[in-house]
């Protein structure tokens, strides 16, 4: 099966060069950043799943959006599980082993 889904960095306007390929995906990053910005945690999750669903619509192909969804989900099982940290007490990195407490 050949895969339809783009995976290599894309971003861009048509025509346009750049100085570093990497730019227009950091201009991106940018104003997805900047999409967030002062709202809360309910708002942000509202515009994620807006911008999800304006962007599936405008890719259209469903096997696309199918490969995305897998790929997405896929890289979310690689993430570890989340823990629950207790505080310590941290020690000065200049205390001798004699001077640190357990």
């Amino acid at each position: 099966m050949t895969p339809h889904l783009q995976t290599q960095a894309n971003f861009g306007v048509p025509g346009q060069r750049y100085l570093n390929a990497y730019t227009p995906g950091d201009d991106f990053y940018e104003a997805l950043i900047d999409s967030h910005r002062g709202l809360d945690d309910a708002q942000s999750q509202a515009v994620n799943a807006r911008l999800i669903l304006l962007l599936a619509n405008h890719i259209g192909d469903l096997r696309v959006l199918h490969e995305a969804l897998t790929a997405a989900r896929q890289g979310a099982a690689v993430r570890p599980a989340t823990t629950t940290t207790t505080a310590t007490t941290a020690t000065p990195i200049s205390a001798t082993a004699t001077e640190r407490q357990p």
